[in-house]
């Protein structure tokens, strides 16, 4: 297993465990995301990780909608990655995308990865669960994000960025730099 597929089984887990976490009466609680609700940021992570699987070429995006079973079609996205990075040739397929061309196991530890985890935090968030994120997946999120932070700034991407605190912790730099206030 590789050092991406373990750091990504370990966010999708903890996202996982999140998701399963959410009682009924709190799919339509606000999440740290403007206008969205807990539902909201689901249905954006499994979207993303069907958008993500798609870039190998061999399956079509799809798309979850409100009113489907959240949790088995996380569960079915989550499976669709963690295949393809167990399969070398297609963990190691260029794939193109916002960031350029990359290996696909490349896309997975950079955006995926990163996406998933802050959204870990904001259904954390939303539904009263525990908020704290992989270490790792925290410094490897911030090294990946801070280059690009032009490229992120814009309409549908992240908010403007916060200033943390002072002596803050890596978790609460990346969630400054997210635009969410720890």
């Amino acid at each position: 297993m590789s050092e991406v597929s373990e750091r990504y089984a370990t966010i999708a887990d903890g996202f996982g465990a999140r998701l399963a976490g959410i009682r009924p009466d709190q799919w339509s609680a606000p999440s740290p995301c403007t206008e969205w609700t807990a539902r909201d940021v689901v249905m954006h992570v499994i979207n993303t990780h069907f958008r993500v699987r798609a870039t190998l070429g061999d399956v079509p995006a799809g798309e979850v909608h409100a009113g489907d079973v959240l949790e088995a079609q996380w569960w079915s996205a989550t499976d669709a990655i963690r295949t393809a990075l167990a399969d070398d040739a297609l963990a190691s397929q260029t794939v193109g995308g916002m960031f350029g061309e990359q290996p696909f196991e490349s896309l997975v530890g950079r955006l995926l990865c990163a996406d998933t985890l802050i959204h870990t935090w904001d259904l954390a968030r939303a539904t009263g669960q525990d908020d704290r994120l992989d270490d790792d997946g925290v410094e490897k999120a911030l090294a990946f994000l801070t280059p690009i932070d032009d490229a992120i700034r814009r309409p549908g991407g992240f908010a403007a960025k916060l200033t943390p605190p002072a002596g803050a912790d890596t978790q609460t730099q990346l969630l400054a730099f997210a635009g969410r206030a720890a």
